[in-house]
């Protein structure tokens, strides 16, 4: 009990390095995802295009070789630009999971019936009112699953900041476990870990419930 007291200290406090990336990720990335998703359906086919080789590069390359290139290779690029860890880490993440909740937003929007649409513009209502009123409320509770599983999968790859020399709840447990000859750090990092997902899926799982009027 008195290691964990001495160890809880320090894991706390790169679990708020942790936190701080997901959660402005999280913020950043769901809004620039949607705007991608737009512009995928648009009748705008350069837009679109441009948009889908974006999706298409970020979904098809690692997170890891992308978060290592925001950090590494820039520098080298013509004009050479430097990136601090943390800016670096989040503008991997924000562009990479911004890619993913694109085509989660493209698959709810485009899973509406064309009917509705049809029958918004009999009622008078613009595109705008049409997509918030009738539309979104409607993705929203389709696209909650996997949305659910694209975040847990987020607070697990904030691991990958551990590269950068970023002092999260990872490399925290490690640099315990080198010092002190033990897993035990490894263990109370887990156990976070699973709580935060913990909470996540509660979350998640009453917004299901509230969305689940939504049934057609």
């Amino acid at each position: 009990m008195d290691y964990l007291l001495q160890i809880i200290g320090p894991l706390l406090e790169g679990t708020a390095v942790t936190l701080k990336v997901f959660f402005i990720t999280l913020v950043l990335a769901l809004p620039l995802g949607l705007m991608l998703a737009m512009v995928r359906v648009s009748r705008y086919r350069i837009a679109s295009g441009v948009v889908n080789g974006y999706i298409w590069l970020m979904r098809g390359t690692p997170l890891l070789l992308q978060l290592l290139f925001i950090y590494f290779g820039l520098v080298h690029m013509p004009g050479g630009i430097t990136l601090a860890a943390f800016p670096a880490a989040i503008i991997a993440f924000t562009l990479n999971y911004a890619a993913y909740f694109a085509e989660i937003f493209r698959g709810g929007i485009q899973s509406i019936d064309r009917g509705q649409y049809e029958a918004a513009k009999v009622l008078g209502l613009s595109y705008g009112q049409t997509m918030r009123r009738i539309v979104m409320p409607q993705v929203v509770k389709r696209i909650l699953p996997p949305v659910s599983n694209e975040i847990i999968t987020l607070v697990k790859d904030t691991a990958l900041i551990y590269v950068l020399a970023m002092n999260d709840l990872l490399r925290v447990a490690r640099g315990i476990s080198n010092r002190d000859f033990t897993t035990f750090p490894y263990l109370g990092a887990a156990v976070i870990y699973l709580a935060m997902i913990l909470v996540l899926t509660i979350i998640f799982q009453r917004m299901e419930k509230r969305y689940a009027v939504y049934d057609e």
